[in-house]
């Protein structure tokens, strides 16, 4: 007998999951989410996309680049006069949405566009999470993202005056925004310690705001902890680096506060535009 993944959906979610609705853009919960854990399918939990996968389109829905390998089935789609590609769940056969390529928004030229309706958000709870902030967050993001341990770097803002900013304002230094990137990662896999370790050996951080001094007070060098744990790990290694330099350490170290994501063009900068991060 087959088993019935439907019967608990709402009107809401039978209309997008069953009916193969579509809900308002820019309603949905998880379109400006950007958290790390797991997106499931909301009828039968079959795990679909990482949110390390995610990336903001501006379509108004989320968006994905990637799938959980055997997770998606595709099928064509002829309804509303044109030909696409919708996706459903491999398990179920629940509705997601529908799949696009050519739109060189990523790397991976793809955009899965998904209704919040169809999916649930698991947060990874193993995950420790850390903000590093040394110039430009373009090169900090580029140095941490392919490390084996990390699953997301995330370039964005921390500890600013206003909630409603943009890269424009924050560079003219009248927000009081750091651009910083927020890490998770793994401590079975990398310790605290090792990414500190990474952070201080790119950087002289004696000298970083006489070399970009030009570039404004948002990008200081910092680093925020979450933790008191982290604390500790902190600023014994800033104890360290201090005798290595054997001079004042120019750093700013504070417990975490709101991080807002940067614009998706921010996001990978690098790797976006092909830019070879020893050059």
């Amino acid at each position: 007998m087959k088993e019935d993944y439907f019967s608990e959906l709402n009107a809401e979610e039978r209309d997008v999951i069953v009916n193969k609705g579509t809900e308002e853009p820019f309603s949905g919960k998880y379109n400006n989410h950007f958290d790390a854990g797991v997106f499931i399918c909301r009828a039968c939990k079959n795990p679909l996309y990482e949110s390390n996968s995610k990336f903001d389109s501006g379509c108004g829905w989320p968006s994905f680049d990637d799938e959980i390998p055997g997770s998606i089935s595709r099928h064509k789609d002829l309804s509303g006069g044109r030909e696409r590609t919708e996706i459903c769940c491999n398990k179920c056969g629940g509705h997601l949405g529908h799949v696009f390529y050519g739109e060189k928004i990523t790397q991976k030229d793809t955009r899965h566009c998904v209704n919040s309706l169809s999916i649930q958000f698991k947060k990874y709870n193993k995950l420790s999470k850390i903000y590093f902030g040394a110039g430009c967050f373009w090169t900090v993001e580029a140095i941490f993202s392919n490390i084996k341990g990390i699953y997301m770097c995330q370039s964005g803002y921390m500890r600013g005056d206003i909630i409603n900013l943009n890269h424009d304002n924050v560079r003219l230094g009248k927000t009081n925004h750091i651009e910083v990137v927020e890490i998770y990662f793994d401590e079975e896999i990398i310790s605290l310690d090792s990414l500190l370790e990474i952070f201080w050996k790119n950087y002289d951080p004696t000298n970083l705001n006489r070399r970009n001094s030009h570039l404004g007070p948002q990008h200081r060098f910092s680093i925020f902890y979450n933790t008191d744990d982290q604390k500790e790990s902190v600023f014994n290694s800033l104890n360290l680096t201090k005798k290595k330099w054997n001079q004042p350490i120019d750093a700013q170290i504070k417990k975490s506060q709101d991080f807002f994501r940067a614009e998706e063009h921010h996001q990978h900068y690098f790797m976006k535009n092909k830019i070879d991060l020893r050059s």
